[in-house]
């Protein structure tokens, strides 16, 4: 197994000393393992040169076969652990950025339910998620649920994402308790940048209806888009979901629009016909969690 991780670390960062650093090995120690996976194997998996060029055609192949086999080795890993009534390992989450205030909402119900699970929480665009997914380099993704890229995959509704309009406090003493998106796009707004989903889908509400939006800031930061909120007194189109991350003080408020902008996130992962216990797990938890009626109530609370 420790080779077959050297494998699928050296695809991956295609760099012998790095992808040797990555495995806290020397690159000798890598490059000889590797060798001696191909001797095995009987195959060559990568081509030679001086520096790294790439997988050969059976590479490519093995790869993918490795990549399974690496994350069979985690379910049993994980199966071993739950036969001594404590389920273990490392999760990974892959959640494209307007989630992340979804992500600690589940990390936490784990440690209460499962406090031998350790997590890596990675910010990506869904497209990345899903080749991740694919590539066995991530467990579960938190991503829009419309993606057609998403057919073959298990997933789970979570919530509808509605959008709303964050406001300091100042400013929103003189606006109505709801916009409509013509209204909005004459405010000096921060937004998150045209390439990421979640700006284009706000583009595509302004275009309905049929007005160009005041954009003074754009972002690829939720911190530097409540940040521009809060402290230079302009306005941004949010998922009320990122309510949930805003401090708790009378200083920010967030206004409806109409009409409503809505989304349904939730949870996506591999369709494996013998199920990891943390996915089984994972699902469970995420069940419970009622997200829907959380965020809902945010929309209406002051901070």
């Amino acid at each position: 197994m420790r080779k077959i991780d050297y494998l699928i670390t050296l695809a991956k960062i295609k760099h012998f000393r790095r992808a040797a650093e990555a495995c806290h090995v020397s690159q000798p120690t890598l490059s000889s393992a590797i060798q001696h996976l191909e001797d095995e194997l009987g195959v060559t998996l990568f081509k030679r040169g001086q520096k790294f060029v790439g997988l050969t055609l059976e590479g490519e192949r093995i790869l993918a076969h490795a990549q399974r086999l690496s994350s069979n080795w985690d379910a049993l890993k994980q199966e071993a652990a739950l036969c001594k009534e404590q389920l273990a390992g490392q999760l990974k989450i892959g959640a494209i950025p307007t989630t992340l205030a979804v992500v600690p909402l589940l990390t936490e119900s784990y440690r209460e339910n499962h406090p031998h699970i350790r997590f890596q929480i990675f910010s990506q665009c869904a497209e990345k998620i899903i080749h991740q997914l694919d590539s066995f380099e991530l467990d579960f993704g938190l991503t829009y649920l419309n993606d057609p890229r998403l057919k073959g995959f298990k997933t789970l509704p979570l919530y509808q994402e509605r959008h709303v309009l964050l406001a300091r406090q100042l400013e929103s003493d003189t606006l109505k308790k709801s916009l409509t998106w013509q209204e909005a796009s004459k405010l000096p707004l921060c937004l998150l940048t045209t390439n990421m989903q979640n700006r284009q889908l706000i583009d595509a509400a302004f275009r309905e209806a049929n007005v160009k939006p005041n954009v003074i800031v754009e972002t690829d930061s939720i911190f530097a888009l409540y940040a521009h909120v809060r402290c230079a007194g302009l306005f941004a189109i949010v998922p009320h979901s990122l309510l949930a991350l805003i401090e708790m003080r009378q200083e920010v408020t967030a206004v409806p629009l109409t009409p409503t902008l809505s989304r349904e996130i939730g949870l996506v992962a591999r369709r494996e016909h013998l199920e990891m216990p943390v996915q089984q797990a994972t699902w469970h938890l995420a069940k419970k969690l009622n997200l829907q009626a959380r965020f809902d109530a945010l929309i209406d609370f002051v901070y």
